[in-house]
């Protein structure tokens, strides 16, 4: 895959970065999404600044997994953040892709948006409402008591269950939480406690190790900047990324990307640093 290192670096530099800091020692950055660079409809601080300044040499990766890359990157325009769509990388995008390729023939129930029971139409799934192989569990909408007894009924069956991402919520306008994938999961393991769910999305490395290559970098020279430590910091380690953290929380290294950019901190490369705060 062609890395996206062909853009020139930008013209403009912040002042003077230490040979420490994260701004000289970072070639390309892998950036969370939600409580990172937005929340809801809002730009958080410094998103605009820091997608301009790193152009050409980040990936969003997320555990979104309500949109695909080609129908989020004009909702992220429209808010005045122009991230094609080249540098999404989505767990529900992503978990349809995965199961398009390791299981192409298998039946599957698919709880999801349009957008992606769309893509997984378009890459030849067979979609089912029972007698399913794979039941693949995303932040449904819709999801409902019927859904869930369907869920339920397949499981009791055998059917392995997928799942895009296990977050109870992401950051949303004004504060407030949103329910998320993670949540859905709770309702099935409560009716079902023995079981076994593989996820898929963040802290586990399938999206971390795609951005990795859409980046065309070696480990050692990306860092991670998100607003989770459970997700973000934790699957940086894991591949050996440093990584930092924003947010309100006592773990944050800034409060946002914007006061980041301003900060000649080293990257973090151990999780004792995170629960030391």
């Amino acid at each position: 895959m062609t890395s996206l290192l062909s853009a020139a670096p930008p013209s403009s530099q912040p002042d003077a970065p230490s040979d420490a800091s994260w701004l000289s020692q970072s070639l390309g950055l892998i950036l969370d999404l939600d409580g990172t660079l937005i929340r809801g409809d809002e730009v958080l601080p410094g998103a605009k600044e820091l997608l301009h300044y790193w152009e050409g040499r980040y990936i969003v990766v997320s555990n979104n997994s309500t949109h695909t890359a080609q129908t989020l990157a004009p909702q992220l325009q429209a808010l005045g953040l122009p991230v094609p769509p080249a540098n999404l990388v989505l767990a529900g995008e992503q978990a349809i892709h995965h199961i398009a390729c390791r299981y192409p023939h298998n039946p599957l129930m698919l709880c999801a948006s349009q957008a992606l029971r769309a893509l997984a139409m378009e890459l030849g799934l067979t979609l089912v409402e029972r007698n399913a192989d794979i039941v693949l569990l995303t932040r449904d909408r819709h999801f409902s008591y019927d859904t869930l007894q369907q869920v339920i009924r397949e499981l009791s069956q055998g059917t392995t269950l997928l799942v895009s991402n296990a977050d109870l919520t992401h950051p949303g306008p004004q504060g407030l939480l949103t329910p998320e994938t993670g949540a859905l999961l709770q309702a099935v393991l409560a009716c079902i406690p023995g079981a076994q769910a593989e996820i898929l999305g963040k802290p586990q490395s399938m999206l971390f190790r795609e951005g990795l290559q859409r980046l065309g970098l070696h480990n050692e020279h990306v860092t991670v900047i998100g607003d989770n430590a459970a997700t973000d910091a934790l699957g940086a380690v894991s591949l050996g990324l440093g990584y930092l953290l924003v947010g309100p929380s006592s773990q944050a290294d800034a409060p946002d990307v914007g006061a980041l950019m301003l900060r000649n901190i080293p990257v973090r490369r151990h999780l004792h640093e995170v629960s030391q705060g």
